[in-house]
């Protein structure tokens, strides 16, 4: 494992997973839950998001093995939606904010690359560039994946979330039911490669869109 692979990845992805958790807490905030503020949790120290495994170890595990797209998550944020002023509003909201945050810094970190790949940022030495571009693409990289994955609408991921908001509230007990076997079918997924299959194609070709490689 290449050591400047480590010190590119972990931290885009710590940004990505952080931002996206950030998101969720900051809306759910916006639409009167305060329970990511008061568990202290609104914040943007990676310390209170850290997970162990989702953070650390399963990053670690998939640059150890070589994988050409890196992967995890952090804590989840405590998110009451009885709070919220508007219960079908505030839980549609919450869903795709991380969603949105993810594909924001995609466009940001995009953008940021193609300044020095068209050579705005020249003044800079490439000790600072080459290193710098390839934290950008795989930036712009891991957030898609988080994005799109996220998308999915299969419990508990947000996507589901979403469209558990367009029901009326006396159905939602069965999303929630539905969330255990839901993991395990994205796990399933995951392991058999279909998923990869499903969803990488048009991560790749974002990808290679919004760095100006297409």
């Amino acid at each position: 494992m290449d050591i400047q692979e480590v010190i590119v990845n972990l931290p885009a992805l710590m940004i990505a997973v952080i931002f996206h958790e950030y998101a969720h807490g900051w809306v759910a905030y916006r639409m009167g839950d305060h329970t990511a503020k008061e568990s202290g949790r609104l914040t943007l120290n990676p310390i209170p998001h850290i997970d162990l495994f989702g953070t650390l170890l399963l990053p670690g595990l998939l640059m150890l093995a070589g994988s050409p797209i890196l992967f995890g998550w952090a804590k989840p944020v405590p998110i009451n939606p009885l709070r919220f002023k508007n219960l079908r509003l505030g839980t549609f909201m919450v869903s795709i904010a991380g969603i949105a945050m993810n594909l924001w810094l995609a466009l940001l970190f995009a953008s940021l690359y193609r300044l020095i790949r068209e050579g705005y940022l020249n003044f800079l030495s490439d000790e600072i560039l080459i290193p710098l571009a390839l934290f950008l693409g795989k930036g712009v990289l891991i957030n898609l994946v988080l994005a799109l994955f996220n998308a999915i609408p299969i419990p508990p991921l947000d996507g589901s979330r979403a469209v558990m908001s367009f029901f009326s509230v006396k159905y939602w007990e069965l999303f929630y039911r539905f969330e255990m076997y839901g993991f395990l079918i994205i796990t399933l997924l995951l392991f058999t490669g279909l998923l990869g299959r499903i969803i990488f194609p048009p991560i790749l070709f974002l990808w290679n869109y919004l760095i100006g490689r297409v």
